[in-house]
C-alpha cells in the first residue's frame, strides 16, 4: 500500500513558528526530507527510529537536484512510508512544493501541504519592519531575487513593479542585488527610497542592514552580506528604528549569543527556553541520557518495599523524584505508603517536582548543595535515624557519610543512572575550534566529565566561555584545568540564565 507525502512548511527559522499542524506531522514520519533553512532544532519533534534526509541547497550548491528529491518523495511513499518534505518558509513560497505535488499526483501518491509562516512578512516583522502600515503602505508585493537561470529574459514585469506596490520584499536577492536595484530605479523607483537587507531572518543571529535602494548593492558588496537574506523595500522601513525589537539589548540581552546546551535531552528544553526568550541561540548536544541503575531498580524497589522503616527520604534531583515515584506506582502504592516519614530536597526545582506528586518538603536548604543539607539535617535528627536517599547512581559520597557521622543509618539507593552520549563529539569540537560557541552550559558534573571525554580533550573548551550552575560543578571543570568564566549563585536553572545574562550585560 502507498504511503502518504506531507509538504511541510517548517517556517523561517525561528522554531517557535513552527505549526501545530507541522510539529504533529513530524511527530508521525518514517521519513523526514528536510532542507537547508529548516532549523534543524525542529526535528526533535521526529521519532528517533526515523529516516532523516538532508537535501539542502544554497546559492550554487545543491546537495540534491530538485527532479531527484521530486523522485525520492514518491519512491518513499511507494514503500508505504509516511514522508514529511520539510521546507524552510512555506511549500508554496519559491518552495517548489507545487512542482513536487504535481510529481505525486503523477504517481497516485496521496498528499497533503500544510502551510508554513513565510520568511516574507516575518522576517521584516522580526526586524520591526511591518509590510503594511496605516498611512505609509497599503500594499505589499513578494519576488523572487532569483529567477531561474534558464530563462532567456526575466519574467518580473518591472515597469509595473517598480511603482506599483508600496513594499516590495525580494526573497533570495543578495547576490542579484546590482540588477534587482538597478531595474527598479530605471522603471522609477526614487533611488532614496529606504531599504533593509535582512540576513538569517528570525533566528538568534539576525543581522539587518538599513540602506536605500541606490546604496544596498554596494552595502551589501562592501559588508560581505551572503545568502540567505531577503531584501524589503519601501517607507515602511523607517518604523525600523521605533518598531525594533527582536535584536534590542534591553529586552533581548543575548541577542547573537550562541549557548551550548548540554543537559540529558529529555531535561534540555527548560534552559534551551530561557536562553532562547532572552535571545540566544542554543544548540542542544546532550552528553548524557538518562537510563535505569545498573541493578534495574532492585536497590529502589526493596527500599520501597520497606519504606515505613525510614524517618526520612532526601532526593538531590529532579530525576531521583521522579524515578522514585515511578517505582513506587510501579509497585501499587501512593504517597500514603511514606506515612509520617520527613521529606528533605536539594535546590528548589526538586522540590517543585516533590509538589507535583503532592509531596511538600519539609526541608530544603537556602544553598543547593549537600553541605548544606547536612548542617540543616544534622541538629533535628532522631538517634539512629533511618534515611533513605535516592539519587543517581554515581554521585558525590559527601552527604549520606556526612549524616552517618551524625549517627545515621543512610541507606542510598540508585534511582537513575546518567550515561555518556559519544556521537557528535568531532563536529562539536570542530565549531568551538572555529568560535561558532559563545558559551558551554555546565547543569551538572556528569556533564563536564561526560562533554570533555565527548571531544577526546579540553583544547575545542579553551576558546569559549564557561558557565557552571554551581560551586561542585565548577570544582568538577577546574579538575579538568577548564576555569569557569561563570559560577551561578543560585544553583538552579534560574540562577544559571540569570547569571549569564549579568556576565553578558
Amino acid at each position: 500500500m502507498s504511503g502518504k507525502v506531507f509538504l511541510v512548511g517548517a517556517g523561517p527559522g525561528d522554531p517557535r513558528l513552527l505549526t501545530v499542524g507541522a510539529m504533529n506531522c513530524l511527530k508521525q514520519a518514517d521519513v523526514v526530507v528536510y532542507d537547508h533553512l529548516a532549523d534543524e532544532s525542529i526535528l526533535s519533534y521526529v521519532p528517533a527510529e526515523a529516516e532523516r534526509i538532508y537535501v539542502g541547497k544554497q546559492s550554487c550548491k545543491h546537495t540534491m537536484q530538485q527532479e531527484d528529491i521530486n523522485v525520492l518523495l514518491a519512491d518513499k511513499a511507494d514503500d508505504g512510508k509516511t514522508v514529511v518534505r520539510l521546507k524552510g518558509g512555506d511549500p508554496f513560497v519559491f518552495g517548489r512544493g507545487g512542482e513536487e505535488a504535481l510529481v505525486l499526483l503523477a504517481r497516485g501518491i496521496p498528499f497533503e501541504v500544510l502551510p508554513g509562516v513565510t520568511s516574507a512578512i516575518s522576517v521584516p516583522a522580526y526586524a520591526g519592519i511591518p509590510v503594511t502600515h496605516r498611512g505609509v503602505a497599503v500594499s505589499f508585493a513578494v519576488i523572487t531575487g532569483h529567477e531561474d537561470p534558464t530563462k532567456s529574459e526575466s519574467h518580473i514585469r518591472w515597469k509595473h513593479l517598480a511603482t506599483g506596490g508600496d513594499t516590495l520584499i525580494f526573497l533570495m536577492g543578495v547576490a542579484n542585488l546590482p540588477v534587482i536595484t538597478k531595474n527598479l530605479i530605471d522603471n522609477g523607483r526614487p533611488a532614496d527610497t529606504p531599504a533593509a537587507i535582512i540576513r538569517w531572518g528570525t533566528r538568534a543571529d539576525q543581522e539587518t542592514y538599513v540602506t536605500t535602494v541606490g546604496e544596498a548593492a554596494a552595502m551589501a558588496e562592501r559588508d560581505g552580506i551572503r545568502p540567505p537574506a531577503i531584501f524589503i523595500v519601501g517607507e515602511v522601513v523607517r518604523l525600523r528604528e521605533q518598531l525594533r525589537w527582536f535584536d534590542r539589548a534591553d529586552i533581548r540581552p543575548l541577542h547573537g549569543k550562541r549557548i551550548l546546551v548540554t543537559r540529558a535531552r529529555a531535561q534540555a528544553s527548560a534552559l534551551t527556553e530561557q536562553l532562547t526568550a532572552l535571545g540566544a541561540s542554543c544548540i542542544e548536544t546532550p552528553v548524557i541520557r538518562i537510563a535505569p541503575p545498573a541493578d534495574s531498580y532492585a536497590a529502589l524497589d526493596h527500599a520501597i518495599d520497606e519504606i515505613h522503616v525510614y524517618q526520612w527520604l532526601i532526593f538531590t534531583s529532579t530525576n531521583g523524584v521522579e524515578h522514585f515515584f515511578a517505582r513506587l506506582h510501579h509497585a501499587e502504592k501512593d504517597t500514603r505508603v511514606l506515612g509520617y516519614a520527613k521529606i528533605a530536597a536539594i535546590g528548589s526545582a526538586t522540590a517543585k517536582a516533590l509538589r507535583s506528586f503532592g509531596v511538600h518538603a519539609d526541608i530544603v536548604p537556602k544553598e543547593f548543595r549537600a553541605e548544606a543539607l547536612v548542617d540543616a539535617l544534622s541538629p533535628i535528627l532522631p538517634p539512629h535515624a533511618r534515611i533513605l536517599l535516592a539519587r543517581a547512581q554515581e554521585a558525590r559520597d559527601v552527604l549520606p557519610e556526612s549524616l552517618r557521622t551524625h549517627g545515621a543509618t543512610v541507606d542510598v539507593a540508585p534511582a537513575y543512572a546518567t550515561v555518556p552520549e559519544r556521537e557528535g563529539g568531532e563536529e562539536l569540537a570542530a565549531r568551538l575550534m572555529r568560535g561558532e560557541i559563545d558559551f558551554v552550559t555546565f547543569t551538572s558534573s556528569s556533564t563536564v566529565k561526560n562533554l570533555v571525554q565527548q571531544l577526546s580533550n579540553i583544547t575545542p573548551l579553551q576558546h569559549t566561555k564557561i558557565a557552571c550552575i554551581g560551586p561542585v560543578t565548577a570544582e568538577t571543570a577546574r579538575s579538568f584545568a577548564l576555569e569557569p568564566d561563570i559560577v551561578a549563585e543560585h544553583y538552579t536553572i534560574d540562577g544559571l540564565v540569570h547569571a549569564i545574562r549579568e556576565y553578558v550585560q
